[in-house]
């Protein structure tokens, strides 16, 4: 695919507020109003929240001291993907158009290369991973547990509104890559690692 694959989006915005959504509805990409409830709607708010939580990760990331360029650069181009994404979640199917903003297979492979790097690198697993040992570990456990929530939305709104798979596969796979950056960014940190232990809840005490 050639670097520049969409359309540039000519988009001005000159007033922050347009009162059109004040009687509950807004429009889509291909101008159809619908109510703000329906579930197309919630698909790409939930994609707009997990972008604002890889924003969070990227200016922690800027605090630590250690040289997380490379990871920073992934979560940038995150967000843009997200930000296509979204653009299919709000375009009903027949106005979406190949020069429109959208997800590949390419972009599933990049996130695919970056788990598999440094999954390689990380020591096995013997019990699943508690989010926290450290600020940034618990924010990238948030934007796994919210990816898997728009990974939801999606396969709800798919079973109403046939959507392109390529959506919900990139979801699944970023929410991996959120695990294993987080696991990551605890070991290059020696930052210890919580796992589960059934026998320290409340009633193993």
């Amino acid at each position: 695919m050639s670097k520049n694959k969409f359309k540039d989006q000519n988009i001005i915005i000159n007033k922050v507020y347009t009162k059109t959504g004040d009687r509950g509805k807004t429009s889509l990409v291909g101008g159809q109003k619908v109510s703000k409830s329906d579930l197309r709607i919630h698909a790409y708010g939930e994609v707009d929240e997990l972008n604002s939580i890889v924003g969070i990760v990227i200016e922690e990331l800027k605090l630590i001291n250690y040289d997380f360029k490379h990871l920073m650069n992934v979560l940038t181009r995150v967000q843009n993907d997200l930000f296509n994404l979204g653009t299919i979640l709000a375009t009903k199917p027949d106005d979406l158009l190949p020069s429109m903003p959208q997800i590949s297979s390419d972009d599933i492979k990049v996130l695919e290369n970056e788990i598999d790097k440094l999954n390689d690198s990380l020591p096995a697993l013997n019990s699943f991973v508690l989010p926290g040992g450290s600020r940034i570990n618990a924010y990238l456990h948030l934007a796994r547990t919210v990816c898997r929530r728009c990974e939801r939305i999606s396969c709800g709104l798919n079973e109403i509104e046939k959507l392109d798979m390529l959506v919900i596969s990139y979801l699944n796979r970023l929410s991996d890559a959120f695990f294993v950056w987080g696991r990551w960014v605890s070991l290059v940190l020696n930052d210890e690692e919580n796992v589960w232990r059934p026998n320290e809840g409340s009633s193993g005490t």
